[in-house]
């Protein structure tokens, strides 16, 4: 099997955007083909990564109405739903067709239009996910992230304060990305006297609802030869998925999805968690941060705040973590999210991540769905 490569990427403005789901998925698709000089005509299969359009906006068969707008016609297109993390999933679905020797030009364009709908309203179409039993008694996300983080700063005796830090390092990092919704610092007395959400978790603990849209192209490596003399191949992709009923785990503490998807791509990579230059971690709030670091082997179990305490993730520490500014400062259009994380992997792994720049030559990123749901872990790394 060829091995399969990433020759172009793209990222919209993260933020409030007027235009709606396919507009934002034109803009990202059209800036990825130019990016990597490829023309719309010889996109062979198109995915969009989308949880919802039809809930947020009435707007079904996205997929369809962008291959038409850009001009890809006739490529097979498809939808790739699977919550939060539609977009890992549409990378391991872009793979697959590459891999497979389906298609020989993949795009993969990840979208979301949320802000048009109150919280209340977004909060509602996300707990959506969560089992039918959970979701009648109101539980919500937020709510099992509260739970989560004061068991785990309990029982392993960490401070509140290293959460805090997190929402204070990615905040930093989103200062240098130019389409992050949030390019402001905040330190950690603003962190930690922000409104409470879900105790012990307070509003800076959790990443906004954002508009957004982000993109990747990939093909075979030798036909990537063809277009870049810079690329990136995903060397280690999987999938893997939880328990869906949350306080039936074993341990809240420990997201299985993370753990067994991390195996799978570090096994089909040849790679372990030293050999990580770089992560995009999925921090829809600062306790999966967390949760992801010791399920990926970054941290053993109950120390990963220990590397934040110390200084190890920030941008010029052993392992930068969420280099782009995370889902907390650059924000979390859900479908786009994990495509994004892609798109911070590939211009690590280029060069071409400005002012956010640091060595890298193997990058990883995890996008999880739900409370660890379901969850996609995918490594990239530098064309040798």
């Amino acid at each position: 099997m060829e091995r399969v490569a990433v020759i172009g990427s793209s990222m919209t403005q993260f933020g409030q955007r007027d235009e709606w789901i396919v507009e934002l998925l034109s803009e990202a698709g059209l800036a990825c083909l130019d990016d990597a000089g490829v023309d719309a005509s010889d996109v062979e299969h198109l995915y969009v990564s989308n949880m919802a359009s039809g809930e947020f906006e009435g707007q079904t068969g996205a997929m369809n109405a962008l291959a038409q707008d850009i001009d890809a016609t006739p490529a097979y297109t498809q939808r790739v739903d699977q919550t939060s993390s539609s977009g890992g999933a549409g990378i391991y679905a872009a793979w697959q067709s590459v891999a497979s020797g389906a298609s020989e030009m993949t795009l993969l364009v990840g979208g979301e239009k949320m802000t048009h709908r109150t919280t209340g309203e977004a909060t509602d179409v996300i707990a959506s996910l969560t089992h039918p039993v959970e979701y009648k008694h109101g539980v919500t996300l937020p709510s099992f992230a509260g739970l989560t983080a004061r068991h785990y700063l309990d029982r392993f005796d960490a401070p509140r304060e290293s959460l805090g830090k997190v929402a204070v390092k990615n905040h930093k990092n989103g200062v240098d990305n130019p389409n992050a919704q949030f390019r402001k610092e905040v330190d950690l007395e603003t962190v930690l006297e922000s409104p409470i959400v879900a105790d012990p978790l307070r509003l800076y603990d959790f990443c906004p609802i954002t508009d957004g849209s982000a993109a990747l192209l990939l093909c075979p490596e030798s036909v990537a030869q063809e277009y870049a003399d810079e690329y990136a191949v995903i060397t280690g992709i999987d999938g893997a998925t939880d328990t869906h009923v949350v306080h039936e785990r074993e341990d809240p503490t420990v997201m299985g999805g993370v753990v067994e998807s991390g195996e799978g791509a570090y096994e089909m990579s040849g790679r372990e968690p030293d050999d990580i230059d770089v992560a995009e971690l999925h921090d829809m709030f600062t306790i999966l941060e967390f949760l992801q670091m010791e399920g990926l082997g970054f941290a053993e179990q109950g120390e990963a705040w220990e590397l934040v305490e110390e200084g190890d993730t920030e941008r010029d520490g052993e392992l930068p973590i969420n280099t782009s500014g995370g889902l907390k400062s650059k924000g979390h259009p859900l479908g786009a999210s994990g495509v994004a994380q892609g798109v911070e992997i590939y211009e690590q792994l280029v060069g071409e991540a400005g002012p956010r720049q640091v060595e890298a030559d193997v990058g990883l990123c995890c996008n999880v769905g739900g409370f660890g749901n379901c969850v996609i872990t995918t490594i990239m790394e530098a064309a040798q």
